[in-house]
């Protein structure tokens, strides 16, 4: 069942960054998002922030009771460990049935909840290493943006929180929520969890960023053309092992991977907001026939194309 009432839980010494996004991204919108947000603490009152100018909670931890989806927040505070009162309400919460999800240090309350035991889990990079010698248990993949396990997810640090939230909402209410919410905040509405959490070395200057970006813009308005690595290195006046190197410095991924998630994203919101049949919608995102569509989507999405557009449709 997809999530209305969000609880953010934020631990003294919290991460405003974090606030901000969880607050961005969940906060109701007239016309566009009815979520019920709301910032829980250990106790109703000023909570203390990493800038040192507190925000008030509004609620206590009796709020993590109501939610159906609930965030633990990052604070620097949790790398010690978070209070036993706060890793019985993440066990029972994650037991009645709401999602629990955490990004960089919020993500050490959850495993020391128990509730990563046995599960993939990510963490900010800095930080992974701790992670894992703490807990032995989980299995911690540094690498990724975001670790979806169902109704626990996790993600990196920083500003891949909002990566996991946009997943999340894309997840339960479709694409077309998640891409709005991502023009709102001038951010991309989609990065695949696999995704690196960083380059260790940036693009090189002398226009090869430039062509780039020219290229990605023409491939995602033609994605229903036949589109090869080598026209692709072409048009940005290449060599195909040049633009291969390039393209994953740029985006953390390859072009042939990249190429496949803007496909399945197109999918995604011509099955929610028109009525075109996966017959048309597979020419229009470049499979060779509905057939294929259809394996791709159910293997990337974990549903038909028809099952999606019954839960999904927003015309």
């Amino acid at each position: 069942m997809a999530f209305q009432k969000v609880a953010a839980y934020a631990p003294a010494g919290a991460a405003a960054l974090g606030l901000g996004m969880a607050s961005a991204a969940f906060r109701a919108r007239p016309g566009l998002t009815g979520f019920d947000f709301a910032v829980c603490a250990d106790r109703r009152g000023p909570v203390t922030t990493d800038l040192g100018v507190p925000v008030l909670a509004e609620h206590g931890p009796g709020l993590l009771e109501r939610a159906d989806l609930v965030l633990v927040l990052p604070g620097a505070e949790q790398i010690g460990g978070p209070a036993p009162r706060l890793r019985a309400a993440l066990r029972r919460a994650h037991a009645r049935g709401a999602t629990v999800a955490a990004h960089c240090l919020g993500v050490f309350a959850l495993a020391a909840s128990g509730l990563l035991d046995g599960r993939e889990a990510t963490t900010h990079w800095q930080h992974a290493g701790t992670l894992a010698a703490r807990h032995p248990d989980v299995t911690v993949r540094a690498e990724r943006l975001y670790v979806d396990q169902g109704r626990i997810a996790t993600g990196a640090g920083a500003a891949a929180g909002l990566d996991l939230y946009l997943h999340l909402i894309r997840r339960d209410h479709g694409a077309g929520l998640a891409n709005a919410i991502a023009r709102l905040l001038v951010v991309p509405p989609h990065r695949e969890g696999g995704q690196r959490q960083y380059v260790d070395v940036p693009v090189a200057d002398g226009g090869e960023t430039e062509r780039l970006a020219e290229v990605v813009g023409w491939a995602r308005a033609h994605l229903h053309e036949r589109l090869t690595i080598d026209a692709l290195a072409a048009r940005a006046l290449m060599s195909r092992r040049s633009f291969i190197r390039y393209f994953k410095a740029a985006t953390g991924t390859t072009p042939h991977a990249w190429l496949r998630a803007q496909r399945l994203n197109l999918a995604e919101e011509l099955l929610e907001t028109t009525d075109v049949s996966t017959e048309r919608i597979a020419e229009r995102t470049g499979y060779r026939s509905a057939a294929v569509l259809r394996e791709q989507f159910a293997r990337r999405r974990g549903l038909s194309p028809r099952d999606y557009r019954r839960a999904f449709t927003r015309r």
